[in-house]
């Protein structure tokens, strides 16, 4: 009975492992073509918007393989306390990364009208929302893979930055439509991509979210709050 005990265990323990593998396989690809999109838009590189486009399937394919994993897991192990928080939040950290996948799409195809037209200085601007937007999300990728509940709590708090400079940078362009209107459907475009870019944010604070769930089993969604949270 012991030797199937171990048995299963260890079975459990390489699922759980390959299920890890998956989600950080795709973490990896998620950050890569946010990386590319904001590339493809400030080289004015065409061909690195459309690879972003095209590789986002692999993306939605690692989603799927997650979800399948994880219902395996649950099916056939039943694991219970900490062992099916971790499950769940994998298998709910992947759809934030897939919207983040979605995300960076979305900065390509915009980035690609504007690359038919002549460049506006302007595009710059997008760097700095775009650097604090990627390492917030790198932020939460390590607080979710080393349970790690304060660098989670202080990537929530980052998050309010990164809005601030977001509607900071939306109020510039609003300005510079007015005074260029000519270009307008360009600032328009630019206004969205950092509208994309604040949403990584927020994707990246629901996965931080996770990582407290899977350490603490404390639900911090919808007003829920850790003791020492405020400290």
């Amino acid at each position: 009975m012991n030797k199937d005990n171990d048995h299963i265990l260890g079975s459990f323990q390489t699922a759980l492992d390959e299920l890890n593998v998956s989600l950080f396989q795709m973490a990896d690809l998620v950050r890569l073509n946010l990386d590319k999109a904001v590339e493809g838009l400030i080289k004015r590189d065409t061909n690195l918007c459309t690879a972003v486009i095209a590789d986002d399937e692999d993306i939605n394919n690692l989603e799927k393989r997650i979800d399948e994993e994880g219902l395996r897991i649950i099916t056939l192990y039943q694991p219970v306390a900490s062992d099916l928080r971790l499950v769940a939040s994998m298998m709910k950290v992947s759809p934030n990364l897939e919207r983040i996948g979605d995300q960076s799409v979305g900065i390509a195809k915009r980035a690609r009208k504007m690359n038919k037209n002549e460049e506006i200085s302007e595009t710059l601007l997008v760097d700095p929302l775009y650097k604090m937007a990627a390492d917030l999300l790198r932020q939460s990728l390590e607080a979710f893979k080393n349970r790690n509940v304060e660098q989670a709590i202080s990537v929530k708090k980052q998050d309010a930055e990164l809005n601030v400079i977001h509607k900071e940078l939306v109020k510039k362009l609003t300005k510079r439509m007015e005074s260029d209107p000519e270009r307008i459907k360009d600032y328009l475009d630019l206004q969205f991509i950092a509208r994309a870019l604040e949403r990584v944010g927020d994707y990246s604070k629901n996965i931080c979210e996770d990582a407290i769930f899977v350490e603490s089993a404390v639900d911090i969604r919808h007003g829920g709050v850790l003791s020492h949270e405020d400290n």
